[in-house]
């Protein structure tokens, strides 16, 4: 049987006010679980993990409206435990940013205890590390929508061979090759792989995020064949001829001037070389954005689709200026799952009007997909690269 709690003794049992309960529930936040027929506010166990998750959000350095949009399901369990393994992780980061802070500080004040010069580099330091709040809220975001998907494709996928592995399967790798990755993410293609890397091979990871690199620098561990390097592929820091294979795996449609990139690619392969890019089509997945649509039609799930930039039916025609023996290969799979919550977390990772309209209406939305999915739920995928030559 279901335990309610009034205000206060929710409030009383959390350690805060009355008052700031109110408040979420103004602001959208933390909505009572139910209401007596008098109109007085209800909470249940439940609500004590999306208090958390608001409190824990809040002490990080995120606003309520940014808090609002993050929590959104935050009383599904699956939810809740990944959302506390980003936050654990963005908890230790911001650690080890106090600790830093600790050191700047403590340096500065022995030199002015001492009478020594001051070494302002160091103050500068300081600067820089309490002005990194406003990237929280975006490293939150990145990696809360990154593992979302990441969790509905190994979860419930039929292909148990994986993308990754499949993938580096069909690489080829050599002794002795030079290999570039452009946008390479958090490096799993690498570390989901790292048993099968010869140690006679250079290995270049490349993305214009400098924190997902380290990412991937800590995923994969410590192996002299990886070099990590943060520039835009549009402008690849490397002499011409200096690559065996060049590898861009679902980021080429990402680039802002993909003829540039190309042409860079092509740049710094040496003759002969593979370059080896994947995609995917416009059927990828397209149960997702036809539930959504039929709940509601002004939902957008991204603003651009990306298989239009380059995709699987036009990619051949992009390459062909730039590249020779282009052949497709396609990664045969699908997802089938009769669970509303993989579902849900993967719309609400998308990039587009999804979060602002699904707001106020998630319990709903959840309810409308729970019935469609309960009786089983196909998700076609059709993704797979292109290999070609310089």
């Amino acid at each position: 049987m279901t335990k309610y709690y009034t205000s206060g003794e929710f409030a009383e049992k959390a350690h805060v006010s009355i008052r700031t309960i109110r408040y979420y529930d103004q602001k959208n936040l933390l909505k009572p679980a139910a209401r007596t027929k008098s109109g007085a506010r209800r909470y249940t166990d439940q609500d004590f993990a999306k208090l958390q998750q608001i409190l824990l959000l809040k002490y990080l350095g995120f606003s309520l409206n940014e808090i609002r949009e993050m929590t959104i399901g935050a009383g599904d369990a699956q939810f809740l435990l990944g959302s506390l393994q980003i936050q654990k992780r963005l908890a230790e980061e911001r650690l080890e940013e106090m600790k830093n802070v600790i050191t700047a500080i403590d340096s500065t004040s022995q030199a002015l205890k001492s009478n020594r010069q001051v070494d302002w580099s160091q103050m500068l330091k300081l600067i820089h590390l309490t002005s990194m709040n406003q990237s929280l809220s975006l490293q939150y975001k990145n990696a809360t929508n990154i593992s979302a998907r990441i969790r509905l494709h190994r979860d419930y996928s039929l292909n148990q061979e994986g993308w990754f592995p499949w993938l580096f399967s069909n690489l080829h790798l050599k002794p002795g090759m030079k290999i570039l990755e452009l946008g390479a993410g958090n490096g799993a293609l690498w570390s989901q792989n790292i048993a099968k890397v010869s140690k006679n091979v250079t290995i270049v990871l490349s993305d214009i995020s400098e924190g997902i690199l380290a990412d991937a620098r800590k995923t994969i561990g410590d192996h002299p064949q990886f070099q990590y390097s943060v520039f835009n592929a549009q402008k690849i820091p490397f002499a011409d001829n200096t690559f065996d294979l060049v590898i861009a795996n679902h980021m080429l449609f990402y680039c802002d001037d993909i003829p540039k990139a190309l042409q860079e690619v092509q740049r710094v392969l040496k003759p002969d070389a593979a370059f080896t890019c994947s995609t995917y089509s416009k059927r990828h997945m397209h149960e997702i954005t036809d539930l959504v649509q039929s709940y509601n039609d002004n939902i957008v799930l991204s603003s651009t689709n990306l298989y239009e930039r380059f995709g699987l039916d036009n990619g051949r025609q992009i390459l062909q200026p730039y590249f020779k023996n282009i052949v497709c290969h396609k990664y045969r799979d699908a997802i089938e799952l009769s669970d509303s919550m993989p579902i849900i977390s993967y719309i609400l990772s998308c990039h587009g009007n999804q979060n602002s309209i699904l707001l106020d209406h998630y319990q709903d939305f959840k309810q409308y997909v729970d019935q469609q999915v309960k009786d089983g739920f196909h998700i076609t995928k059709d993704a797979g690269f292109f290999s070609c030559k310089k």
